[in-house]
């Protein structure tokens, strides 16, 4: 089979394809032939070499595809079951609360779904949403399941909430998407007018250029007559958090998830203090949350919006695509 080897010390002319046998399932395990994979930051950060990770590790944390062989031991999945995979295989339920849970990342800790063929443990998947194509579903693992837990399990938002999200990225655009679905009100931010647009045609009610209103959160508490929003899906960082405190609201929730503007900061601990506010540090989610989402998709017909797909062999171009800040929405491998 085809896999995508990364030669360290990393960086995307490193990023090498070539020809690897596939594994029998063990105990407990299946062999999936993966059919789709998507572009999440943390396989940038992990191609790139910012994120130092084994000589020779096939990247990229999400995948999708069929079940091709089961393992003993096996009782949950039947060969020919269609699978995603989950980005943290050990966190089955509750809280993150252990750093175990938070090992054996695909694409990081062990081998990733940058391959045609994949054998794990067969908690590390759940089926996908009825009517999935592998390429629509291999977007959810992580940009998904993070907007999921930041809005559903998190911030537990109530239809009426106003929710706040940043950007066109996977995750902000699923957080829009489920926000909406679970009937909040909803304020997108951008730097670009046209990107803008596009999430107004995915129901955003409110429309923030940055670039325009640099404190953009005076003019959330002006759109909102004051009060702010009841939720905030934070991915800038440090650069933004400043700006998040200020826009939401007394007794208000700040999922804290990216870092693209810096990771550390000066946080204005008055104004959190006086509104009462909660910041909340998400990474991606347990597998029961993602259940969860796979649940509420079936019910909504929520569907990703996807900018561009490439094969295997075109990882690199789809990673500077990445980089280049050009996309809205995900962008996918499909082999």
């Amino acid at each position: 089979m085809r896999a995508v080897k990364l030669k360290k010390p990393g960086g995307l002319e490193n990023l090498n394809l070539v020809e690897i046998e596939p594994s029998e399932p063990q105990f407990g395990e299946i062999r999936v032939r993966n059919h789709a994979s998507s572009l999440n930051f943390h396989d940038y950060v992990v191609a790139t070499g910012l994120l130092p990770v084994d000589d020779g590790r096939i990247p990229m944390s999400d995948g999708s595809g069929i079940v091709e062989a089961i393992g003993p031991g096996v009782t949950e999945f039947q060969i020919g079951d269609k699978v995603m995979s989950c980005f943290f295989p050990h966190w089955a339920d509750g809280r993150a609360d252990d750093a175990a849970k938070l090992g054996g990342v695909p694409g990081d800790n062990v081998d990733g779904f940058a391959a045609e063929t994949v054998t794990m443990a067969s908690s590390a998947f759940t089926p996908i949403p009825a009517g999935y194509t592998f390429e629509q579903a291999a977007t959810l693992p992580c940009a998904a399941a993070t907007a999921w837990r930041a809005l559903m399990v998190e911030a537990k938002v109530r239809p009426g909430n106003t929710v706040l999200v940043q950007g066109s990225g996977g995750v902000s655009i699923f957080a829009l998407q489920f926000a909406k679905a679970a009937g909040c009100h909803v304020i997108a931010t951008s730097s670009n007018d046209s990107k803008l647009e596009k999430l107004r045609d995915l129901g955003a009610d409110q429309l923030i250029n940055y670039r325009e209103f640099e404190k953009w959160g005076d003019k959330v508490q002006e759109i909102t007559g004051g009060c702010g929003v009841n939720v905030v899906v934070e991915v800038g960082g440090s650069g933004t958090l400043a700006q998040s405190v200020r826009a939401v609201a007394m007794g208000g929730h700040i999922s804290m998830i990216g870092v693209l503007t810096g990771i550390q900061g000066e946080i204005p601990t008055a104004e959190l203090f006086r509104k009462n506010a909660v910041i909340s540090g998400i990474t991606v989610g347990s597998r029961s949350s993602q259940v969860d989402m796979v649940n509420a998709i079936n019910i909504t017909g929520i569907e990703p919006v996807i900018d561009r797909s490439f094969g295997l062999e075109g990882l690199g171009e789809a990673f500077r695509l990445q980089e280049s800040q050009g996309h809205f929405g995900k962008i996918c491998l499909v082999f």
